[in-house]
């Protein structure tokens, strides 16, 4: 399956409980956001199980739409291209740099671009973050719904930024030039297989409760709740991880 292929379009809409989305538009763009985000978990459990993942859309499909599964953003953001273009919608996918721990110029993330009466910035990857679409013509501050965000555009590279409680935060930068889901492959095995880094380091899942803000996390020790702004923690221990993930997420270990 390559992708640009068609996908079973009725099938994904019904794993993501939004069986009508309506017309292409920026109103219907932001239910499929927020209905991906709700429906569908980022999580970690096959790359912290050593399992292997992979970025073609022959993996990453059927592990969202038919086993029910979550993923990180090669596999989340590939699948909601997919079926953003089969719905008609004009999709491109980009490559971004995340900057949560410094700058850098690795591509380790991949976004969404959807042009419609303008250009907007889509993502269902990229844990908690924006889940309503951010228009790309014009600097901002827009309302990403968890909270405002603005771009910094400079010689072609575009970052993202959240405007925080406590200053602004660089998110990822990206250009407008198109990539395919093979052009990660090569980072997906580093980040997949570095000890190092924070994706071998512990389990999470993560979503949208009711399309948002609400939102839960289950972490290695804990699980976390939002609602109406606020957090609230409570300790998982060892013997309950699995049983707090099938609650919360509908997914086994």
């Amino acid at each position: 399956m390559t992708a640009d292929a068609a996908v079973d379009v009725a099938r994904y809409l019904a794993r993501i409980g939004l069986p009508d989305p309506g017309d292409p538009s920026v109103a219907s763009l932001e239910r499929l956001q927020r209905a991906h985000l709700t429906a569908v978990p980022f999580e970690n459990l096959d790359v912290y199980a050593g399992r292997g993942v992979a970025t073609e859309l022959d993996w990453s499909y059927p592990k969202v739409v038919d086993r029910n599964r979550g993923g990180w953003c090669f596999e989340l953001n590939g699948t909601f291209a997919a079926l953003l273009a089969a719905l008609g919608y004009r999709v491109t996918r980009l490559g971004a740099a995340v900057l949560l721990e410094g700058d850098t110029d690795r591509e380790g993330h991949l976004t969404v671009r959807v042009d419609l009466d303008r250009p907007y910035l889509v993502d269902v990857g990229f844990g908690d973050s924006f889940f309503r679409p951010l228009p790309l013509d014009t600097p901002g501050p827009h309302d990403g719904g968890k909270a405002l965000y603005r771009f910094h555009s400079i010689d072609g590279r575009t970052t993202l930024i959240e405007l925080g409680p406590e200053g602004p935060h660089a998110q990822y930068r990206f250009t407008d030039r198109p990539r395919a889901l093979s052009d990660f492959s090569s980072e997906s095995t580093r980040l997949q297989t570095d000890p190092s880094l924070h994706w071998r380091a512990g389990r999470f899942a993560t979503r949208l409760l009711g399309g948002g803000p609400d939102r839960v996390t289950l972490l290695e020790d804990r699980l976390k709740l939002r609602h109406a702004g606020v957090w609230t923690e409570q300790a998982v221990a060892p013997g309950e991880w699995a049983a707090t993930l099938d609650r919360w997420f509908a997914l086994e270990p």
